[in-house]
C-alpha cells in the first residue's frame, strides 16, 4: 500500500467482527510503533497489548471511549520516570505525550496496511488501566488503540480546506 493511500484510507472503527488477531499481526504493529520518531531519541514507551476477553472488558469498563467488541487492544504507555531523567520536564510533560502520539500513528497506518481496523481512544480512566495493566509505578497509558478486523468501515469526514497560510498567519500564497 502506498502511503497516501494508508493515510487517506484509514478510518476510526468502532466496528468489529468476532474474529482474533494473530499475534504475528499484534507484533507487527508494535514494531511499526517503535520505529516512530521519538524526542533525543529517547523511547521512552512501553506497549501493552491485551487479548484476553476478560482483560478486554476489565479495560472497557474504564473507558467509555472504547466502543464496539474489539478483540484487541493495545495501550501505548509512556515510563514518566524515564522520560523525566532523560529529557528533564520538557521530556515528561511534551516529548513523552507526542512520542506515545506518533507510536501510535504508526500502529493506525500499519494496521490499515494490514487490512485492521483501529481507533484511538484518549477517554479512560489512566489510574484504572494502570492498575487492571498492572503498570509499575511511573508508566502510565497515554493512549488505546482498539484493533480487530473491521465489520463497518465508515465513510471519510469531510476534511478542511482552509488550514494552510505562507509566511504569516492568514496570508495566501504569493503567484
Amino acid at each position: 500500500m502506498e502511503v497516501w493511500e494508508a493515510i487517506r484510507g484509514r478510518r476510526s472503527v468502532r466496528s468489529f467482527q468476532d474474529r482474533p488477531v494473530e499475534r504475528g499481526l499484534l507484533e507487527r504493529l508494535v514494531e511499526a510503533a517503535i520505529w516512530a520518531p521519538s524526542g533525543g531519541n529517547a523511547q521512552t514507551w512501553h506497549f501493552v497489548v491485551v487479548t484476553d476477553p476478560e482483560q478486554l472488558q476489565r479495560v472497557k469498563t474504564v473507558s467509555p471511549g472504547m466502543l464496539g467488541d474489539p478483540p484487541a487492544a493495545i495501550a501505548v504507555c509512556q515510563d514518566m520516570n524515564e522520560a523525566r531523567r532523560k529529557g528533564g520536564e520538557l521530556g515528561a510533560k511534551f516529548l513523552a505525550p507526542v512520542d506515545a502520539a506518533m507510536a501510535t500513528q504508526n500502529i493506525l497506518l500499519a494496521a490499515h496496511d494490514l487490512g485492521l481496523g483501529t481507533c484511538v481512544i484518549a477517554s479512560f480512566h489512566k489510574g484504572a488501566v494502570a492498575r487492571i495493566l498492572g503498570l509499575p509505578e511511573g508508566v502510565e497509558p497515554v493512549l488505546l488503540v482498539s484493533v480487530g478486523w473491521p465489520a463497518r468501515v465508515p465513510p471519510p469526514p469531510p476534511r478542511k480546506k482552509d488550514v494552510i497560510s505562507w509566511e504569516r498567519y492568514g496570508n495566501e500564497p504569493s503567484t
